[in-house]
């Protein structure tokens, strides 16, 4: 049953499909215990890597004398007590000489000092570089995270259009097909909102209510709104800190979010965002006996405590996934 909260952004179907909030709340701090044990597990047993002390060189620095005695084959020329006194004999005597004389200096001083500084330029984040408003990340290698940015720092605000694309292949990936097909099921096996009736038809009535429930909330909340308010509707990963901050960091994002301008912003798409989608969702085609407004209230709440336990699974996903990764590489020949 934990498996129910890791939607790409928990739908009105997930509270809906709780109606039984006992028994909701009891799944909900169960899940909320698993995920937090192995999120906890996976950061005790990492341990930081620490990059290797850059190699010194036990040559001295080059300096400007030493750069003019070099030949442009990188040989070392000795130096003369008194270079003048060498190269004059030679100039009068070898008309060879003087095509050597000038290239004692200029070309092997500039290429050091360019190899010399090329390590040190800073290396832009790969977001930035690469320019991609979302990522390509599953969650648990399944449903689709694509509003996810690890480590991404200060990355390029997104346009309207790409809000909508985003939210439109996150909503109609075929991952989450089945997942509304589990959503229907349990709300089937609970009996919630009777009014659909039990069978195949009261299935497919559930199937078809799921799946309005998520793309509705999913255009307000990371699209509508979004664009209306420009806020990022993308979550910036922590990764900093330890279990209980970045926790705190991951259910705050439902009150705090990135504005367009890359500061934080009250999280009104969030709240605002989720709230319309509950509305609409319930007075529109669910069963009347459920058009009230105390249970548009409870599938509202019960729906942004959904997106917080969903926040807190793309927190810690990237360090449970390097955990199976490298437990897969150990088992490796």
């Amino acid at each position: 049953m934990g498996a129910v909260i890791l939607f790409n952004r928990p739908s009105c179907a997930l509270g809906r499909s709780m109606r039984n909030y006992r028994k909701s709340s009891k799944l909900s701090l169960l899940a909320a215990l698993t995920l937090s044990s192995i999120a906890s597990a996976c950061l005790a047993q990492e341990q930081p890597i620490t990059p290797p002390p850059p190699e010194q060189s036990s040559q001295p620095p080059a300096t400007a004398s030493s750069a003019s005695t070099l030949s442009p084959d990188g040989r070392g020329i000795p130096e003369a007590a008194d270079p003048e006194a060498n190269t004059a004999p030679q100039n009068a005597s070898s008309p060879s000489t003087p095509a050597t004389t000038p290239q004692t200096t200029a070309p092997s001083s500039t290429p050091a000092n360019q190899t010399a500084t090329q390590p040190a330029q800073p290396t832009q984040n790969k977001a930035e570089s690469t320019g991609q408003a979302t990522s390509k990340d599953r969650l648990f290698y399944t449903l689709p995270n694509f509003l996810t940015l690890e480590n991404a720092g200060q990355v390029p605000p997104m346009s309207a259009g790409e809000k909508f694309r985003a939210v439109t292949r996150s909503s109609f990936d075929p991952a989450q097909f089945a997942w509304y097909g589990l959503l229907s099921g349990i709300s089937q096996a609970e009996n919630s909102e009777p009014g659909y009736g039990q069978g195949a038809q009261g299935y497919g009535k559930r199937y078809g209510a799921a799946f309005g429930d998520g793309v509705i909330e999913g255009y307000m909340v990371g699209a509508a709104m979004s664009a209306l308010f420009r806020q990022d509707p993308r979550y910036f990963q922590s990764g900093k800190g330890g279990f209980w901050r970045r926790t705190g960091y991951a259910v705050s994002r439902i009150v705090i979010t990135r504005g367009d301008s890359g500061n934080n912003q009250f999280n009104v798409s969030e709240i605002l965002g989720s709230g319309l989608g509950a509305g609409i969702s319930t007075y529109s085609y669910h069963p009347h006996a459920d058009k009230t407004l105390s249970n548009t209230a409870n599938v509202w709440g019960t729906q942004m405590s959904y997106d917080a336990l969903a926040f807190f699974v793309k927190e810690f996903w990237p360090d449970i996934r390097r955990k199976i990764h490298k437990n897969k590489t150990d088992q490796q020949p």
